[in-house]
């Protein structure tokens, strides 16, 4: 099975599957460019508890000897083993991932690597079970969580990521609670003393951050109120990105809406990720965003990312319609979608007709908007007629950064349910 970039597999689920052995190939003309495989092994909070969970060449076994670190015989590749039957219950998610040493000091970047690969094999039968070539849409990053092995309903399934990231390995430990010691300015990869970040810092002058774990429990109330409960869909955000969004994004805004929609995603995909789409003239799809990158992931994934076409002016429908083929054709199924479209005014009228063409797809649109622009074509959408059913609702959040968790919720999840309802009588779902 060849995946696609954020397929999600089961591995274990009717197969008596124990023992795993990920392969990471990669090509490079460059024989200077140093590039290593890890594995991070994860407790359900999404960290490393212990700097012995980082599993690499200079650390190339687990305490428990599950999971072990190994140099394969040919060049361009290395490997990771994982014994499912020897893994302690404490690890949630194990993370794996490909770095180039000191990648931003020598100029090396992953647009120098070609045929970048991960392959999956059952250790004990040899047989291939599947393979996530990745890294066409990699450039100047020094890092890449290439996929994730988690843990769902007692079972092991797999996500092909190939999520890349700037800083390499310290910005890898960093995400994952472990820091990287520097020494003269240089990354000291492999032979680095890893320690905890101070848990003990003075934050009495600062004010109260909803976790997410709280603000899962807030949608969990919600959705007992919308009669969600049980209900699983996948969920996107899609974020405006032009222009008049800039200062959104500079003030941490953007970011605290991403985390507060991170935990609706939570609460109705078995993985716990957000898809996330940017536009403006041009759009980008990005990486899922996960409680792994719980702070960082605007920074990382779009402000810092030059490959994304930033604050031009609106046009909904190109990202529209990619959203819709990713759903629909890419990764085509019965879950139904639950998409929450952030904008800030400016939408073209061609957007009603791809709503309208939208409504025989398992897609719901949930449009909010923010600041004080009039939304126009917005306002039209519950009186749009000629869907099968109605597949769209928009609300008017003015300064969305003061509405407080459960005002948000409860209205980002006030039609759903009647969508799902009308959906599954039209036979959409």
């Amino acid at each position: 099975m060849n995946l696609l970039k954020g397929q999600k597999v089961d591995l274990t689920k009717g197969n008596s599957l124990n023992e795993l052995k990920f392969t990471f190939g990669w090509m490079s003309e460059n024989t200077e460019i140093g590039i290593d495989a890890a594995a991070f092994l994860l407790s359900p909070h999404n960290r490393c508890e212990q700097d012995a969970d980082f599993i690499f060449y200079g650390n190339p076994n687990s305490l428990d000897g599950a999971v072990i670190h190994s140099a394969a015989e040919e060049a361009g590749r290395e490997e990771i083993s994982i014994s499912l039957t020897r893994l302690p219950e404490k690890y949630a998610r194990i993370a794996l991932t490909l770095t180039i040493y000191e990648g931003e000091q020598r100029n090396h970047w992953m647009k120098h690597l070609s045929g970048l690969y991960l392959k999956l094999t059952d250790r004990t039968s040899g047989k291939e079970l599947c393979r996530f070539d990745y890294g066409a849409d990699l450039s100047e990053e020094t890092a890449v969580v290439v996929g994730e092995l988690y843990r769902h309903n007692g079972e092991w399934k797999f996500n092909a990521i190939g999520s890349g990231f700037n800083g390499g390995l310290a910005a890898l430990c960093e995400n994952y609670g472990l820091e990287v010691e520097q020494e003269e300015g240089a990354e000291v990869a492999a032979t680095a003393e890893m320690v905890r970040e101070d848990t003990h810092v003075n934050t009495a002058a600062k004010p109260p951050v909803p976790t997410i774990d709280l603000r899962k429990k807030i949608v969990e109330l919600t959705l007992v109120k919308k009669q969600l409960t049980g209900v699983t869909a996948r969920v996107g955000i899609v974020l405006d990105i032009t222009g008049s969004m800039r200062s959104l994004y500079s003030r941490g805004v953007v970011q605290e809406v991403v985390e507060r929609i991170l935990a609706v995603a939570s609460k109705f995909d078995d993985n716990g990720s957000l898809d996330v789409w940017v536009y403006d003239t041009e759009f980008s799809r990005l990486p899922p965003v996960t409680e792994q990158e719980l702070g960082r992931y605007v920074f990382t994934h779009i402000l810092n990312n030059h490959n994304i076409h930033k604050f031009g002016r609106n046009n909904e429908p190109p990202v529209m319609e990619d959203v819709i083929r990713k759903y629909t054709q890419e990764e085509k199924d019965t879950t139904p979608v639950f998409i929450i479209f952030i904008n800030d005014g400016g939408v073209v009228r061609l957007t009603r007709k791809v709503i309208m063409e939208a409504s025989i797809q398992p897609i719901f649109w949930q449009f909010v908007g923010i600041g004080d622009s009039d939304f126009e074509v917005l306002k039209q959408l519950d009186t749009m007629t000629g869907r099968l059913v109605d597949n769209a609702n928009f609300i008017h959040l003015d300064r969305i950064e003061e509405v407080s968790d459960e005002e948000l919720y409860d209205q980002l999840l006030n039609e759903f349910s009647l969508w799902l309802k009308a959906a599954k009588e039209k036979r959409i779902l």
